[in-house]
C-alpha cells in the first residue's frame, strides 16, 4: 500500500440494491466511519422520498451504532455542489484518519463519489441559476430533448458523447454550466492518479429482482408518506423548481398535489423514473474496472461482506 495516501473504501450500487444494511455491519467490522454519498440526502426534511437512513438503521446487528456523515447538512434551498461534496468529504476522511478509523464511502451519486476518489477538477462548482435553469426546462420541453441535446454537441462534444438526449438533468445542467461559466462541463478531469488509497466496493442484483425491489420500496415509501412529506415542504414555502424537489418521487407527488397527474400515474412514473435511474447508475460504473462486484441474486449478504473483508484486510494489512 502507498503510505503517502489515505484509505478510503467504497461501497456503491444502484438504489434499492441494498446498500444501507450491509453498509454498517461493514463499517462496524472495519472500525470504520460512513460518508453518505449520496446526493439527496444532503438535505434537511427530504426524509421518505430519498430513503434517508434512520437511527434505528445505524444500528448493527448487534446494537453497535455507527456514526455517519453528510446526512440532513443543508436545507433544500441551499445550494450544494459536487465540488462541496469533493471538500467536505476529504475534510471528513482526514478526520476520520486521526481519530484511527477507517473511511467507508457509502451511495450510489456516480459524479459525487468519482469526483471525490479521481480527484476531479469541477465546473460543478458553477453556480446554479433558478431563472436559467427554468427557460432551459421550458426549452427542452418545446424544442425536444434532440434538438437540445444538439446545442450542447455544438459548444462541447465531449459531454454530448457521454450524456444521453433523454438524460434530461445531465444535459441540462451541461448546458446551463456553459451559459454561466463559458467553459463546457466536460473540462472537469480526473487526476493523473487518485489521492486515495482505494478500494471500491459494487454490489448489483438481477435486474428483475433488483425492479421488483425498488417497486415494492415505492410502494413502501408512499405508505409511510410520501405524499405528506411533499405537502409539508411546499407548505413551508419551497420552490417546486428547487433541485432537490425535482429528484425522484417529489417531481412526480408534486404533479399529483398539483392536479397534473392521478395518483395510478404518478405511482406508475414513480416506478418507471426509479427503474431508469437504476439503470443509469449502473451504466455510470460499469466502465470503471476498478469495481469489485457482488451480485446478491447470487450470493447472501453475509457471504458478500465476507468477502469484502477479506479484500480490505488483503489491501490495507488489517489484522
Amino acid at each position: 500500500m502507498n503510505q503517502a495516501k489515505l484509505p478510503l473504501i467504497v461501497l456503491l450500487g444502484p438504489t434499492a440494491v441494498g446498500k444501507t444494511a450491509l453498509s454498517v455491519e461493514l463499517a462496524a467490522s472495519l472500525n470504520a466511519e460512513i460518508i453518505s454519498g449520496d446526493s439527496m440526502q444532503f438535505y434537511r426534511w427530504l426524509d421518505i422520498g430519498t430513503a434517508k437512513i434512520r437511527p434505528p438503521e445505524m444500528l448493527t446487528s448487534n446494537g453497535q451504532l455507527i456514526t455517519h456523515h453528510l446526512i440532513d447538512i443543508c436545507n433544500p434551498d441551499e445550494p450544494y455542489s459536487a465540488a462541496d461534496f469533493q471538500q467536505d468529504a476529504a475534510r471528513l476522511i482526514a478526520e476520520i484518519h486521526q481519530r484511527g478509523r477507517l473511511p467507508l464511502l457509502v451511495g450510489g451519486t456516480g459524479l459525487y463519489i468519482q469526483a471525490l476518489c479521481d480527484g476531479f477538477q469541477l465546473n460543478e462548482a458553477a453556480p446554479a441559476d433558478e431563472k436559467l435553469r427554468q427557460e432551459l426546462r421550458q426549452a427542452y420541453q418545446s424544442l425536444g430533448a434532440a434538438e437540445m441535446h444538439r446545442q450542447l454537441a455544438q459548444v462541447d462534444a465531449v459531454a454530448a458523447a457521454k450524456i444521453a438526449p433523454q438524460d434530461e438533468k445531465r444535459l441540462l445542467r451541461a448546458l446551463e454550466v456553459w451559459q454561466l461559466t463559458g467553459r463546457p462541463i466536460s473540462a472537469q478531469g480526473r487526476a493523473a492518479k487518485s489521492p486515495y488509497e482505494l478500494l471500491l466496493l459494487g454490489l448489483t442484483r438481477e435486474r428483475a429482482e433488483l425492479y421488483q425491489r425498488i417497486e415494492q420500496r415505492v410502494d413502501v415509501m408512499l405508505t409511510a408518506g410520501l405524499l405528506q412529506e411533499t405537502a409539508r415542504l411546499l407548505a413551508a414555502g419551497l420552490n417546486p423548481e428547487l433541485k432537490p424537489l425535482q429528484g425522484l418521487g417529489y417531481r412526480q407527488a408534486i404533479w399529483y398535489l398539483q392536479g397534473l397527474l392521478s395518483r395510478p400515474e404518478m405511482v406508475r412514473l414513480i416506478k418507471r423514473d426509479t427503474r431508469r435511474f437504476a439503470k443509469r447508475q449502473l451504466t455510470w460504473w460499469r466502465r470503471e474496472e476498478r469495481i469489485h462486484w457482488f451480485n446478491l441474486s447470487e450470493q447472501s449478504p453475509e457471504k458478500a461482506l465476507e468477502a469484502m473483508l477479506r479484500l480490505a484486510q488483503e489491501r490495507f494489512a488489517l489484522r
